[in-house]
């Protein structure tokens, strides 16, 4: 049997498998670093599957298989993040979140399940490939600092650093249809830096302004200044977005608050713009309050770097799919300008991040990620699984026959 068909077989043997743990994972969601549940159920699915393991990160956990097929030091790392988000679902479904205020989302009960799926079909074919393969269960990408630092500097890569090949992630698509896959080469998700702004004004009467300092005016004249930054003082060239979605007054309508609370996220795809606008940014914050009479406090908290997938790792690795899925189905993507810490691997690994097709409107209304009704299409699994694990062998035996 050749390996397309094997992985194929295979894929569909363990399909209901990979579903059940899925829905067993989105029952029991665990915000970041507090993914104690989750991390006991993978090390439990390794344990079965005879697969040796190390923690890491505190709930994380690094699981390796080795190839035996010909003796080669090349490594590949295949990433999975496992934590959730802090929102109340209101999907009703059989396998609806137990844990009051907290769902996966975000689609990380997808990730991690389908990482065990890939692990459990390569576990079986590790007699057709050479070099080693890590499995990586990340805790907390949803939480600056996230997770991806505190793996890296725990150290467990640092034996294979010279030998690592390539990081290979996912991330489930609501804009991509069942059965596709999106790459795009080079850069592809943004920066992402947050901002937490106080402003102290003095409260007074609606009908006396003159007699206050209103923060609410000043707010909303800082959050408008602000957008200069992006349109007249960064590279038109670079896209880069500036939102604020937080801001409260608990004044009245008859009422001028004291202070008010401001919260925003800039997020581009160039570190040197990145750099200067965040210069720009922060002396504005700063500074425009004061001119109104207001104090203002500031928090910056400095997010994940844009992430970069390899141009020629991305060639390699949509080539291969294309031989495993429909050529058609393997699709070009834009850049995102949401923030994954998976950036972090992409600035010291050859890495390639890519988007697997969850929405069938057929089967249910698609709703985005982060929305409390997220929901996707479990049928996904066998794109996911069969992309995954045929670019881990065909990357580890580029230089053999076997196809």
């Amino acid at each position: 049997m050749d390996l397309i068909n094997n992985i194929k077989e295979r894929v569909e043997a363990h399909f209901n498998e990979t579903v059940l743990r899925r829905q067993e994972l989105h029952r029991h969601p665990e915000l970041s670093f507090q993914e104690y549940q989750t991390a006991a159920y993978i090390k439990a699915a390794l344990d079965k599957l005879s697969i040796s393991y190390i923690s890491v990160a505190g709930t994380g956990v690094v699981a390796s298989i080795t190839g035996k097929k010909s003796i080669s030091e090349d490594v590949i790392i295949l990433r999975a993040d496992i934590d959730a988000l802090p929102i109340k679902e209101l999907n009703e479904i059989p396998y609806k979140s137990e844990h009051d205020g907290v769902m996966h989302a975000c689609g990380h009960d997808f990730h991690t399940s389908n990482l065990l799926g890939v692990a459990t079909v390569l576990k079986e074919l590790e007699h057709l490939f050479s070099g080693r393969i890590l499995f990586l269960f990340q805790p907390a990408e949803e939480r600056i600092p996230g997770g991806a630092q505190e793996v890296l500097r725990s150290g467990v890569f640092d034996e294979y650093e010279d030998r690592i090949k390539a990081v290979l992630g996912l991330h489930v698509s609501p804009q991509l249809d069942v059965g596709e896959i999106g790459i795009c080469p080079g850069k592809f998700m943004a920066s992402s830096d947050e901002f937490y702004i106080h402003i102290k004004g003095k409260g007074g009467h609606a009908a006396e302004p003159h007699n206050a300092i209103d923060p609410v005016y000043i707010g909303s004249q800082l959050v408008s200044s602000l957008q200069h930054i992006i349109s007249r003082r960064s590279n038109p060239a670079v896209p880069s977005v500036l939102t604020f979605g937080h801001f409260i007054g608990n004044g009245a309508v008859n009422v001028i608050p004291d202070e008010v609370y401001m919260e925003g996220t800039f997020r581009t795809m160039d570190e040197q713009g990145r750099k200067e606008a965040l210069e720009q940014i922060e002396y504005l914050i700063r500074e425009m309050p004061k001119s109104f009479g207001a104090e203002v406090e500031l928090t910056v908290k400095n997010g994940y770097p844009f992430l970069y997938n390899d141009p020629s790792l991305s060639q390699d690795v949509r080539a291969y799919m294309t031989e495993i899925l429909p050529k058609e189905n393997v699709k070009d993507v834009g850049i995102w300008m949401a923030a994954e810490d998976f950036a972090y691997y992409s600035h010291c690994f050859p890495s390639l991040f890519f988007l697997v097709g969850i929405r069938n409107e057929q089967h249910a209304p698609q709703y985005g990620l982060h929305n409390a009704k997220f929901n996707l299409d479990e049928n996904s699994f066998r794109t996911s699984m069969q992309a995954m694990a045929y670019a881990s062998i065909r990357l580890l035996n580029i230089d053999s026959d076997t196809h």
